[in-house]
């Protein structure tokens, strides 16, 4: 999706480097830790010490041990000390994609892949809050705005991967950078400047091509602006409030990366592409008077969105949410009350910078117990006269929440834990519809395909898809039933 300037620079400054921790014990499937991604930085500069002003980190990540040697240390534990801990690295050195393993126990890079083939690492925050900038100064779009009559300080820039249609050349570490209004909004997405698109070499970090292809209409900003402090009082009866209180506090525990609640017992982990990590899902069975397995692993794969409309600045637009932004790199925190319950706990995250430092993410994550009122099971037997015999046992559930930003969308990504043995994955889409601007203002003047529906005047709401992808690595009682 398209990464507004101002959004990305508000994002990327609110990210704080934090100090260094020592955890005593790491489980094997933990995040990597601050001191880590610092080891990591100085490991890859010591190794290409002549590539420090060409060296970015694209990302840096946990390289998953085999699933046997995790097994055989739960197995053993703590008799036998933990697989090896690795980091996987993706970074651009010398204007080649590096893919490194890192073996903390030797402090070396014990494998180093140069990737050759079609595909480019995951974008950086710094990059393309560099690449919107350049637009900025260019001369023949300074020229393009006075044409519209537009002001430049009210125009913010995004932009956008460029996707791959059959081509046998690689075209290099390329964008396209589509320019928005604001004005009277802060609905960017509702204001496109349509028809103007920038080609922004990111290697280069300089524009290679530009184009204004006709003029269209931008959108109006009025009703636009979805903030609270904008809208008419009240979108109906007022609602009273409803408190959620514990007051014994929460039935979960939170040991690490590792949460008990109920007869569940999960690992869960954060990672920059795919966000949150859900491992080693068992529950008790009071019966047998041991945990069964049901899941070793479970995260968000990929998420693709092609947009339908084939015009010359949309056409190209089919996004790998995961892969090309990072859907956990684009996670926000959470605000509490508002997207998390009053009994929620919070848990935070790291990434890694483009120059590989550690950064900060507070609240990424929230867990809370959920009682809606809904019934689990229940039976009134009314044929054993003259007793009424009622049973009812209410549904209580434990979430696990990350919400992602990615552009115009937020996707509100649940882990939901139930006491009957299932777990339910749900991911809400809200945020901004996108746009694309348009010279009609009545539906009765379309004449074309216009891949659309007509919001409002000059005003295209565009054809796509949200196309979400899990990795399952179902394990029911320890036996490998299917990976999805």
């Amino acid at each position: 999706m398209a990464h507004s300037l101002k959004i990305l620079f508000f994002l990327f400054s609110t990210l704080s480097i934090i100090p260094l921790s020592h955890q005593l014990e790491q489980h094997p499937l933990d995040s990597l830790t601050p001191n880590e991604f610092i080891r990591v930085q100085a490991i890859v500069n010591q190794s290409h010490p002549t590539s420090t002003t060409n060296l970015t980190f694209q990302y840096i990540g946990l390289n998953e041990p085999d699933k046997q040697a995790v097994l055989s240390w739960l197995q053993n534990h703590p008799t036998t000390t933990p697989p090896p801990r690795q980091a996987f690295v993706v970074a651009r050195i010398n204007h080649q994609t590096h893919e490194l393993i890192i073996d903390f126990s030797r402090d070396d890079i014990v494998s180093d892949r140069i990737h050759h083939g079609f595909g480019y690492p995951s974008l950086t925050f710094q990059e393309l809050i560099d690449a919107n900038q350049l637009v900025l100064n260019h001369a023949p779009f300074l020229a393009a705005l006075n044409k519209r009559g537009l002001k430049l300080e009210e125009v913010v820039c995004g932009s956008f991967t460029v996707g791959w249609f059959g081509e046998t050349k690689q075209n290099g570490r390329v964008v396209k950078i589509m320019c928005y209004y604001l004005d009277g909004t802060v609905n960017l997405y509702m204001r496109p400047v349509e028809a103007i698109t920038f080609t922004v070499d990111l290697e280069a970090m300089k524009i290679i091509h530009f184009q204004d292809r006709l003029v269209v209409p931008v959108p109006k900003a009025a009703g636009t602006d979805y903030r609270e402090s904008k809208q008419k009082p009240h979108f109906g009866p007022e609602l009273k409030g409803i408190t959620v209180v514990q007051p014994d506090g929460p039935s979960f525990t939170i040991d690490g990366s590792k949460v008990r609640w109920a007869n569940w017992d999960f690992h869960l982990s954060f990672d920059a592409r795919v966000g949150p990590v859900v491992s080693l899902a068992s529950i008790y069975d009071t019966e047998k008077q041991e945990f069964r397995r049901v899941m070793y692993r479970g995260f968000v794969s990929e998420l693709f969105v092609p947009y339908m409309d084939l015009t010359e600045e949309w056409y190209y637009r089919t996004f790998f949410d995961a892969g090309e932004y990072g859907y956990g790199l684009c996670a926000v925190p959470l605000e509490p009350l508002r997207d998390c319950p009053a009994n929620a706990v919070y848990m935070g995250a790291y990434v890694a910078a483009q120059n590989g430092m550690p950064i900060e993410m507070p609240n990424v994550f929230c867990i809370f117990e959920r009682n809606a009122g809904d019934v689990m099971w229940r039976h009134t037997e009314t044929m054993i006269p003259p007793d009424l015999i009622t049973e009812v046992r209410p549904d209580m559930s434990l979430v696990v929440r990350m919400v992602s930003t990615v552009g115009n969308y937020d996707y509100i990504n649940d882990w939901e834990f139930k006491q009957i043995g299932s777990i339910k994955v749900t991911v809400g889409l809200t945020g901004l519809l996108e746009v694309r601007g348009s010279k009609y203002t009545h539906k009765d003047q379309i004449d074309e395909e216009v891949y659309g529906t007509l919001l409002a005047e000059n005003t295209l709401g565009a054809y796509h898809d949200h196309f979400i992808t899990y990795h399952l690595d179902l394990d029911v009682d320890g036996k490998v039933i299917g990976r999805l």
